[in-house]
Parts: structure tokens; sequence; C-alpha cells
């Protein structure tokens, strides 16, 4: 009849043979197969957001109520805020300080980041010269989770900011609590006599944060 009847092919795979269609047939004996090749999923593609970031919420909250609560006999194991650092949650309350601290002011947000990174690295250097074995990145993640009293006093210097002796007592009170919660986590038991000098810097550092807040 002169018509030329395309011959079935089959493939084996895995015991199950398939049939290919006639457009397969001529790609794969035209040297085109690899047209017809499907990678397959890759499960590192398939990651959860957070979990491509290397955020652990579950770590963070632990962290921030290890700061929070700095009494030893609480029973948290508060030296995995120094040991175990992380970029994401100091970031998140540095930017949370930043916020609360605008009033109207954006300038305020660049101000409180740039002093949490040079005042941490500064306290870095110090630690490092007066012989302390910590890596900037635990400064940095300290020093930010460190904020988080200052950030518990501020809608309370809101309501008893016309009462000027109250006020300065709470502000006197979330300084000295972010300080002693840094200090406790970065001055360790190799500065001996040497504390002072490095305790000193980090109470004026976290000055140096509330002034930013008030306006001080």
């Amino acid at each position: 009849s002169g018509s030329i009847t395309t011959p079935d092919v089959k493939l084996n795979l895995g015991g199950e043979f398939i049939k290919e269609s006639t457009a397969t047939t001529f790609l794969r004996q035209r040297g085109y197969g690899w047209l017809l090749e499907v990678e397959d999923d890759d499960p590192e593609d398939n990651k959860p957001l957070l979990e491509e970031l290397d955020i652990d919420l579950k770590d963070i909250y632990y962290k921030i109520r290890c700061v929070l609560m700095p009494m030893p006999s609480l029973g948290f194991n508060r030296q995995v805020v120094r040991d175990n650092p992380d970029f994401w949650g100091p970031l998140a309350v540095v930017l949370f300080f930043s916020m609360i601290s605008l009033y109207g002011q954006f300038k305020v947000v660049s101000w409180i980041i740039t002093i949490w990174i040079f005042g941490s690295l500064t306290i870095f250097l110090l630690a490092r010269v007066l012989g302390g074995e910590v890596a900037y990145g635990q400064v940095l993640g300290v020093i930010g989770y460190s904020l988080l009293p200052l950030i518990v006093i501020a809608p309370v210097l809101l309501v008893v900011g016309s009462f000027e002796v109250v006020s300065t007592l709470i502000k006197l009170f979330g300084v000295f609590w972010a300080a002693y919660s840094a200090a406790s986590l970065l001055v360790g038991e190799e500065f001996k006599t040497k504390k002072p000098l490095l305790i000193y810097p980090i109470f004026l550092l976290y000055i140096y944060f509330l002034s930013l807040y008030t306006g001080v």
C-alpha cells in the first residue's frame, strides 16, 4: 500500500516492559534521547525556608529566656548563648530595639546596628588582649541578645516617663540587667583579677544603647 509501519519499541525497566511512542523512538534513534531524560528531585532543594537560612526558632527562644533570666538558680544552661552563637536571633533583637527607638528618626536604626557591630568588636578585641578565649561571633551574639532587658523596660518607661526619679531607677535597673547578663557570659574565669576591665566597657556600651532609645 506504500505505507510504512513503525515498529513498536519496548523498554525493559525493572522487569516491566513500557511501550515507547513513535516520537520517543525517533528522538532516540537520532541521538536526542537526552531530551527525554528527567532529573530526580534533589531532597536538598525541598528544605523549608527556615532550615535553608539556618534559623532554629526553638534555639533562639531558649537563648532569649537565658538572657532575660540570668540567675544560675533557675537551671538554664546559659553558656549555650556564648558557645553556640547564631546571627539571626541577635539581629532580630537589635532590629526590634531599633524599631522601638525610632521616634520618627530613622537614623537611629543605622546607629544602633553600627554600635552593635563595632561595640562588639571593641569588646572582642579587649577580651582577647586580656587573654580571653572568645570569638567575635560569640561576642556579637551575646551583646545582641543582651539588649532584651532594655526592650523589656521600654514600655515601662513610657508609663512612668513623667516621674523622673522612678524613670531613672528603671533605666539603671535595665542597664545593670543587660550588662550583668552579657558580662556573666563573656567574662570567664580566665580573666581573674582583670574582670572590671571588661565589665566596665560592657556597662558603658549598654548605657549608650539606652541613650539612643531615650534620646538623652
